[in-house]
């Protein structure tokens, strides 16, 4: 890592493993000509607050291509890699292997190729502006209001609102705004990572939880093949647009016809 950046106050995680049910091996597949994990990393560098990156996996192809990028790998031991293991326990491991001691922790998953430019610096910069215990990126939830859900009784086909309290409004426009996790980011400080309390899976969440919202697809969490080729055209998108703009851009004073 650069010793320029060594000073930071972030350390980010982010985690791959090397098992996926909806999507064999979906941390390593290729996407816009790189492997999943690349794009993640590439987001990591360039937040203006990340002194390290560390990649946590168990798998190889997954290991090999963040060897590839220069980033230290963090190799997973297998009571860490079941689908069961929680998130904070697989951080928690890879924060102590690291060593270092930043006082921020920033958590990516290997399986988000598109996130916004300014993503991981706005979770970190609001973790430090509020004093909070974790930040956590989300989006509105668009049509899928839970206003408009139900329960279905499958054996007398009976509907009920999920929540009968919420007034539900003719119109999409008309409804509270409600927003959703996007798994884009989580920021965390390092006391509230290493909280292990029993029955609290998300104390590591801490007592103050905060969270940031980003437009709703600006995030893609690749879970599934749909996933993917959404992710494939969107990155093939912006490199098409950021092409594009470098060419009509004015020479320098002094360059050019």
């Amino acid at each position: 890592m650069n010793k320029a950046t060594d000073n930071l106050p972030a350390l980010a995680v982010i985690i791959g493993r090397a098992g996926s049910k909806g999507l064999p091996g979906k941390n390593a597949l290729i996407v816009a000509g790189r492997p999943m994990v690349c794009h993640t990393i590439d987001h990591a560098r360039a937040s203006t607050h990340v002194g390290r990156i560390v990649v946590s996996t168990d798998g190889n192809e997954i290991a090999e291509a963040a060897r590839q990028t220069n980033v230290p790998v963090i190799d997973r031991p297998a009571e860490l890699a079941g689908d069961e293991v929680t998130v904070d326990a697989a951080v928690r491991h890879a924060v102590q292997a690291a060593g270092g001691d930043e006082p921020i922790i920033v958590i990516l998953y290997a399986n988000v190729p598109v996130r916004p430019a300014d993503l991981i610096d706005r979770a970190i910069a609001t973790l430090i502006e509020t004093g909070a215990d974790s930040v956590q990126s989300y989006c509105d939830v668009g049509k899928h209001h839970p206003a408009w859900t139900s329960t279905v009784n499958l054996s007398t086909s009976t509907v009920t609102p999920y929540d009968p309290t919420i007034a539900i409004p003719y119109r999409r426009q008309d409804l509270p705004p409600v927003y959703e996790l996007d798994g884009g980011v989580i920021v965390v400080t390092r006391e509230s990572l290493f909280t292990v309390i029993e029955g609290e899976p998300h104390a590591f969440l801490g007592k103050d939880r905060r969270g940031i919202v980003s437009p709703r697809g600006s995030v893609i969490d690749v879970d599934e093949r749909v996933d993917l080729l959404v992710a494939e055209a969107t990155l093939r998108l912006q490199r098409e647009t950021a092409s594009a703009a470098a060419a009509v851009a004015p020479a320098p004073d002094g360059e050019g016809g």
